[in-house]
């Protein structure tokens, strides 16, 4: 993992998540705004999984539990994409704070693998 990337990834998320449920909150349907906004956070989970692949062979381990961060990073990258085809299916408000309610649960989890690979020891 890399830090300044960690940290972006959640400033992205949370924003993503507070927009998108203010949106659901106001009656707005899910629009390009929303589901691009969601998208993005699914697309930073990709590079993520890429760098998570890579930091070990340059010495950047994990000081907690492998096992425990693959765990959630795989969960993390399957959360925003059911959230974005669950906009698509129901065209309704609540879909809208759905897509913000996943972004903001990706923020969490990010948390959680910062902790794991840079705090937790094993």
């Amino acid at each position: 993992m890399i830090e300044w990337f960690t940290w972006a990834q959640i400033a992205v998320a949370v924003v993503a998540g507070l927009l998108a449920v203010a949106l659901g909150l106001f009656g707005r349907t899910p629009d390009d705004l929303t589901m691009g906004a969601t998208a993005l956070v699914t697309v930073l989970l990709v590079v993520q999984v890429v760098v998570s692949l890579l930091a070990p062979a340059f010495g950047n381990t994990a000081t907690g539990s492998a096992l425990e961060f693959w765990v959630y990073l795989v969960t993390a990258l399957i959360i925003p994409p059911l959230a974005i085809v669950w906009g698509l299916v129901d065209r309704t408000r609540w879909s809208t704070a759905i897509l913000g309610v996943a972004c903001l649960a990706v923020a969490v989890m990010l948390y959680r693998m910062y902790q794991i690979w840079f705090v937790q020891v094993a």
